[in-house]
């Protein structure tokens, strides 16, 4: 029997790091624990159980040997509350009570002050050139991974090659209109990649750049479809811009003389977020998608909102399969005016 005691004597008696007024109850690490946790009833069973086997531990100094279970708790809470004060910083006065509820002015000022916080950044992150109305509705997208690395991937193909359209025009289709007040979306490829072509808007080139295939046989369509409509002269579309024509291409830079060179970098997952928000936001919108690129970009626009047209691409390799005599410009004027909108004056080139 007497080997068993001394077992126990080991298992109880490691106590020396407690302060010597508890050492002769709390004769278990884990009776101290639960104390220091709350969960008294166990901690006291465990100091019961501590002084029924006191005889087999090394006697401690009496009286502290003889203090009760309560007694010791007690004493235990004082030296947790003196080596509180004794950690608090100098001057540190009593506890404070909690601050007050705050008023509404107060969250309506920080409320205020976090907007105009995200509107600075926002700006620091916006592209120049970038429209203001666009840009509230699209800056999430400049903060993304993707579009960072997008920007990065053109500022270096500027430094190395020749890049159209000039970075000055690469968001001009931001700057014709406000965002909401789009009514036709028309969605291209990627830009032209001669010189003095490109300048943001798809299909559209800067004047006196004479008119592309495509946009000859858009004119071509005109002439049979709007009554008065003549070819302007020149391939500039600005005038259906600021009429809220939106001319998107799905990519929106090209290195020059190189077709599709700057596609899959991550011009599409921009303008597919552009085309997604228009597609949720506004209602009523005519979007024209010729040919099966943009057909396939459109396929996420909700026709519940909107009406879409499709028909075959205007380039001469495939215009006369069914572009010429489609009519989407006028069914396009006649869907706006069904949707309450005013119609697009497709003669003010």
């Amino acid at each position: 029997m007497k080997p068993r005691r001394m077992q126990k004597t080991r298992v109880f008696s490691n106590v020396s790091q407690f302060p010597a007024t508890i050492q002769a109850t709390f004769t278990s690490a884990a009776a101290f624990l639960f104390i220091k946790s709350g969960c008294s009833q166990r901690a006291n069973s465990t100091v019961m159980l501590a002084l029924r086997c006191r005889r087999f531990l090394k006697p401690l100094s009496p009286p502290a040997a003889r203090l009760s279970p309560a007694l010791c708790f007690a004493q235990y809470t004082k030296i947790v509350q003196k080596k509180r004060k004794s950690s608090a910083p100098e001057g540190a006065g009593p506890p404070q009570p909690c601050s007050p509820p705050l008023s509404p002015d107060q969250l309506e000022r920080i409320a205020r002050n976090k907007r105009a916080a995200l509107e600075r950044l926002a700006s620091a992150q916006t592209p120049p050139g970038f429209g203001q109305s666009w840009r509230n509705g699209l800056s999430v997208e400049f903060g993304k991974p993707y579009f960072k690395q997008l920007m990065g991937f053109v500022a270096d193909e500027r430094k190395r090659h020749t890049v159209y359209p000039p970075a000055e025009h690469v968001f001009t289709w931001t700057q014709m209109c406000d965002i909401r007040d789009v009514k036709v979306v028309i969605l291209g490829q990627d830009p032209y990649h001669g010189p003095n072509q490109a300048h943001g808007l798809c299909f559209s080139v800067k004047k006196p750049v004479p008119p592309p295939p495509s946009l000859e046989n858009m004119y071509k369509e005109l002439v049979s479809d709007i009554d008065g409509f003549q070819h302007p002269g020149h391939g500039d579309l600005t005038g259906w811009a600021e009429q809220g024509v939106l001319l998107l291409n799905a990519v929106l830079t090209v290195r020059a003389h190189q077709a599709n060179s700057h596609k899959d970098k991550g011009w599409e997952t921009f303008t597919d977020a552009v085309v997604q928000w228009l597609s949720n936001n506004l209602e009523g919108l005519v979007f024209m998608l010729w040919g099966a690129y943009a057909q396939k970009k459109g396929a996420a626009i909700n026709r519940k909102r909107h009406h879409v047209l499709q028909a075959v691409h205007p380039s001469p390799l495939s215009a006369h399969r069914g572009f010429f005599g489609c009519k989407h410009f006028s069914k396009a004027n006649e869907l706006l005016e069904q949707s309450g909108k005013s119609p697009v004056n497709w003669k003010a080139l």
